[in-house]
């Protein structure tokens, strides 16, 4: 079964997110999807991102909770990234660098 019920592109143990939620814990948000919601740049931005950081905090701005889940899976699915965590108004992504990985993964 998929690890993520947002996208199943990439398969991520229990180990290995930890270990992403535990860096991504010092981040601060640099994608914002505002009150006008997703669009390409929104997409772009996190594609952009994670191409540079590997791992990226965004933070929605949503009304109800289904909203922003469903906003957060989207943007998963089309920057081909997977969800790592998700609390309140902020997701945590995560895209494994196919050129230079800067971020090693623990084994499963």
């Amino acid at each position: 079964p998929p690890s993520s019920p947002y996208n199943a592109t990439m398969m991520l143990t229990e180990r290995q997110k930890k270990h992403l939620r535990r860096l991504g814990h010092e981040l601060h948000p640099i994608v914002l999807v505002g009150q006008r919601g997703m669009n390409s740049g929104v997409v772009g931005e996190l594609r952009l991102a994670l191409e540079h950081h590997e791992l990226v905090k965004l933070r929605v701005r949503a009304g109800s909770r289904e909203d922003r889940d469903a906003i957060l899976g989207e943007l998963a699915s089309q920057s081909g990234s997977e969800l790592v965590h998700r609390i309140g108004n902020v997701g945590l992504f995560y895209k494994k660098n196919k050129t230079l990985q800067k971020i090693l993964l623990p084994d499963s």
